[in-house]
């Protein structure tokens, strides 16, 4: 009988329910995580034109989620332990849908404010989805990683892509092109609903059951939970990531590669047609860069997750990386292609390796959730402050030389960085055995 019992909570607690409609709910969830921003960047002079707005105003459409980003990661691992990740990302895809709209057909007032709340939507999702992996698919990180990377990077190109043609044809104009993606949120909030129904029905059959055995143990769980309830302050506040120098590896890691990446989107074309690369010619470079990152995005995710020391991949990544800046900076525009190719490729891994880190690098669920908040915190602010600097050196040296020389030395520096972070190391802890079990326990309500 007590094999049984075990057998029972084993099954409870697994998650060979319904996993298939998890996976799908997430790819969902990864599918609204860039795609509302990446639909902005080519409608930004008719927006311009239309509100009657100033260059910087412009600007600010597509920095201030990044600011949202920076500012909310932080506090998104602690409204999951109050409230639950999956109930969270459900209201993050619930306000992301309100603020597509708000940001669409609410005039000036409605296009900031809307774009500052689903950017603090979004930023949930960041940094949730990474925990919620490392919990539920912990046995297969790199593969669910690898959906969840190439869902987002498929959706970001699509919208990228298809903007200014819907915008064209829609008789809303860039109003009407930015609001199709409410339907894509309201679509992934149906999808994600039966994952809080069955939440909702696993708690039910704890407290439910029949069986004395087992309503001895749900007691005991209890009893503990309300015990932790009164100390998990103080075990959370011994587990400071910020003291942690392979969580500030991490950290910088995820900086830089986003610094890297934001400031490629913003300014690549413009450098390639100073060049002498024709406009037409400079926009497909950049959707060459974007879809390089489709299949990298899932099988370097893959191949992150199979190995416990990810040294190896880091330097890969990185000579990707300079090799395809190098070429830029020198001006060798017969090669263009082949640059926008390893920029992809090492841009990409760089972001996978540094999604696996948040699971690798950490013990359980909580760590990894507040590992992402941390290091999506400092790496979205420098994401936003990237091309700003960027644009602010161009404008000092009058070229695009000094600039590109900062960026090949932060890519430098992200290699070191990536070194330390790929160690085959946990996050350090100095919480005794017996509280790391009964914290362990709580996790169960903590998702």
């Amino acid at each position: 009988m007590k094999q049984l019992h075990n057998e029972h909570e084993k099954n409870l607690y697994s998650k060979r329910n319904t996993p298939i409609m998890l996976i799908i709910g997430i790819a969902f969830i990864a599918a609204n995580l860039r795609s509302p921003l990446t639909a902005v960047g080519p409608l930004v002079d008719q927006i311009r034109g239309s509100l009657h707005i100033s260059n910087t105003l412009a600007g600010m459409i597509t920095t201030l989620p990044l600011f949202a980003f920076a500012g909310f990661s932080p506090f998104a691992p602690r409204l999951a332990r109050k409230y639950g990740t999956k109930l969270v990302l459900l209201w993050s895809l619930i306000f992301l849908t309100f603020g597509i709209i708000l940001r669409s057909l609410f005039g000036g007032l409605g296009l900031f404010l809307g774009t500052l709340i689903l950017g603090l939507s979004i930023s949930a999702g960041n940094v949730l989805i990474p925990s919620l992996i490392k919990h539920e698919f912990s046995k297969q990180v790199g593969l669910i990683t690898g959906i969840y990377t190439a869902s987002m990077g498929l959706f970001g190109a699509i919208a990228s892509g298809i903007s200014v043609p819907v915008a064209a044809k829609s008789r809303l104009g860039w109003s009407g092109a930015l609001s199709i993606w409410a339907a894509l949120s309201f679509l992934s909030i149906i999808i994600w609903i039966p994952q809080i129904i069955r939440r909702k029905q696993e708690m039910s059959i704890v407290k439910g059951t029949i069986d004395n055995d087992i309503k001895t143990k749900v007691k005991n769980v209890h009893e503990e939970k309300n015990e932790i309830d009164s100390i998990k302050g103080d075990v959370i506040n011994k587990v400071n990531l910020w003291k942690s120098t392979l969580a500030w590896q991490v950290t910088v890691y995820m900086g830089l590669q986003s610094m890297l990446l934001y400031c490629m989107v913003a300014w690549l074309p413009a450098i390639l047609i100073q060049q002498g690369i024709n406009s037409d010619k400079a926009g497909w470079m950049l959707s060459l860069y974007q879809l390089v990152s489709l299949p990298v995005s899932f099988w370097g995710s893959v191949l992150a997750e199979r190995k416990a020391n990810q040294r190896p991949l880091v330097i890969i990544a990185s000579l990707f990386v300079l090799v395809g800046l190098l070429g830029i900076f020198l001006k060798w525009t017969g090669l263009t292609f082949l640059w926008m190719i390893m920029l992809g490729i090492g841009g990409t891994l760089t972001f996978c390796l540094a999604m696996i880190f948040f699971s690798s690098r950490t013990r359980n669920a909580d760590e990894a959730a507040r590992l992402s908040g941390m290091a999506q915190s400092i790496g979205y602010l420098l994401a936003a402050f990237g091309p700003m600097l960027f644009g602010f050196l161009h404008d000092a040296a009058n070229n695009w030389e000094l600039p590109f020389i900062v960026l090949i030395s932060a890519s430098a520096l992200c290699l070191f960085a990536g070194l330390g972070a790929s160690r085959d190391l946990h996050i350090n802890t100095t919480v005794d055995n017996n509280v790391t079990r009964k914290y362990s326990i709580s996790n169960l309500d903590y998702l």
